[in-house]
């Protein structure tokens, strides 16, 4: 019997594929659709080393061929998104402006020299502002220690995009209720 050799035949993979545009420093030119770490943010116009591209940006779909077209998109795009952020930085500096202005009142239960019994954090300091109209997070209150004693404090609010305000803070003792059995006199039988 004759043996018959099968010849292994193994797919060409083309080493050069479509030519990708080159960069100013002779690497590839790619424009990001999502932020990179240690590369760039979402619109950036990169230049990369071509099996950095080729392997991984554009298998993943994370960056495209940066064509004219694209890079007028993208222009546009953060054009809109400029106007966008300096309406909202407008807006913030009207709120900052506005806290300054307001001052909150918050009741607590305090002993004869003005000690708290509990604390006021950044939780009360919200749930006050919100009686006021004010839409502020617990993380936007920046408190060096919580509140103690009773007295006028003022606190820092962190809008973002360094823009802070100071509030004014009163904590007050709370109103004697008629529920506590210490505080109401004996009845008589």
């Amino acid at each position: 019997m004759a043996r018959v050799q099968h010849k292994k035949t193994r797919k060409k993979i083309p080493l050069s594929g479509p030519k990708l545009p080159k960069g100013p420093s002779r690497g590839i030119e790619l424009l990001l659709i999502q932020d990179v770490d240690h590369l760039g943010k979402q619109g950036d116009v990169v230049d990369v080393r071509p099996g950095y591209a080729k392997n991984f940006l554009l298998p993943q779909g994370v960056a495209t061929i940066a064509t004219d077209h694209h890079k007028r998109m993208v222009e546009k795009h953060k054009a809109r998104l400029n106007e966008i952020q300096k309406a909202r930085m407008a807006g913030l500096r009207k709120l900052s402006e506005d806290l300054a202005q307001a001052s909150v009142t918050i009741e607590a239960n305090a002993n004869d020299e003005g000690h708290l019994y509990g604390s006021v954090g950044p939780n009360e300091i919200v749930n006050a502002l919100k009686k006021l109209e004010f839409t502020i997070t617990t993380d936007q209150v920046r408190l060096t220690g919580p509140l103690k004693e009773l007295g006028l404090y003022t606190v820092k609010i962190h809008l973002g995009h360094e823009i802070e305000s100071d509030l004014k803070v009163w904590v007050v003792p709370s109103v004697a209720n008629d529920d506590h059995p210490a505080e109401k006199p004996a009845e008589k039988k």
